[in-house]
């Protein structure tokens, strides 16, 4: 009777600590508040400082231009938003999803100019948990590759099923992107932009992780326990590295090479796992999400080849 007591308080003390790292891990890593961003909040640290006038200007410009607020129901209830800009009647739609606690203005301000340049009416979606978007938990795109769908459904709703769309994302949007290729795609989907891409929420968790000095190995079930009990979603139902085995449509990785948060070499995995027609363009001396900022030239150029040779 005693070892029986021993053996359930062990194992009732195991599962309290398992549920209370777990509680943490998810509020740590998935819990966001939703509260809407300063746009102009530029990133700590030397590579974003040294380009801080031009991301600002940048996204002075973009906060000018007049857009239209849109909205849609997602698959499981949320109402999700966005910002509609329109160019021209008839032109092919750019979805821009941006990354993980970021911001459309900030992280698009040099991709949405681009597609603004090419004559291109652009989406640029808050996602769940972000901006005026509901929610409050980050699922690293398991759950939000099917709120990207649900966003190309309105576009073709609106705009007709002709309409050439375009899939871009910048860091955990890239992500996104590229995990809603091995869905159920419209066929006037026609190429995804990805900037700075991690190759899997595994990975990039570990890696953070390693950053800041914790052991990756041990952490690491707690956030995908927290991510189950608490986010009710599993961290392993997709990846981009995996979902791209399945791509139809061609794939655009940019990625800086100076990128310390999501290493270059995870856009390098996704292209090699990629079965579609693909292309990688790297960029010297860029940190993470401002491959665009660093070299805007290449960039774009890039960006406007890419798209004219798939078109």
């Amino acid at each position: 009777m005693k070892l029986k007591n021993i053996i359930a308080a062990i194992f009732s003390g195991t599962a309290a600590i398992a549920a209370a790292g777990s509680w943490f891990a998810y509020r740590y890593v998935f819990y966001s508040a939703n509260c809407e961003q300063d746009i102009y909040a530029i990133p700590k640290g030397e590579q974003y400082q040294k380009n801080h006038s031009k991301m600002t200007s940048l996204i002075r410009e973009m906060d000018k231009i007049p857009f239209e607020p849109v909205e849609i129901i997602s698959f499981d209830g949320l109402k999700l938003r966005g910002r509609y800009y329109h160019v021209q009647d008839g032109a092919p739609v750019q979805i821009q999803c941006y990354g993980y606690h970021g911001n459309g203005l900030r992280d698009f301000c040099g991709g949405n100019k681009i597609a603004r340049e090419m004559g291109q009416n652009t989406l640029v979606i808050d996602q769940r948990a972000h901006g005026k978007s509901e929610g409050h938990t980050i699922t690293f795109g398991i759950k939000e590759r099917f709120d990207c769908l649900s966003w190309v459904e309105y576009v073709c709703e609106r705009f007709g099923e002709e309409v050439p769309i375009y899939l871009a994302g910048v860091s955990m949007g890239a992500a996104t992107v590229l995990m809603t290729s091995e869905l159920d795609l419209p066929n006037n989907v026609k190429a995804i932009l990805a900037d700075c891409p991690y190759s899997s929420p595994k990975a990039i968790i570990q890696k953070v992780c390693k950053d800041m000095k914790l052991p990756p190995k041990l952490v690491y079930p707690f956030v995908q326990l927290g991510a189950f009990l608490f986010g009710h979603f599993r961290l392993s139902d997709s990846s981009p590295a995996e979902a791209v085995k399945h791509a139809k449509i061609p794939i655009l990785l940019i990625h800086g090479d100076a990128d310390h948060f999501v290493p270059c070499d995870m856009s390098r995995e996704i292209f090699e796992a990629c079965a579609s027609e693909k292309q990688m363009v790297t960029i010297p001396d860029a940190g993470h999400a401002i491959s665009y900022i660093v070299d805007s030239e290449q960039y774009e150029q890039a960006v406007k080849t890419f798209l004219e040779k798939i078109s």
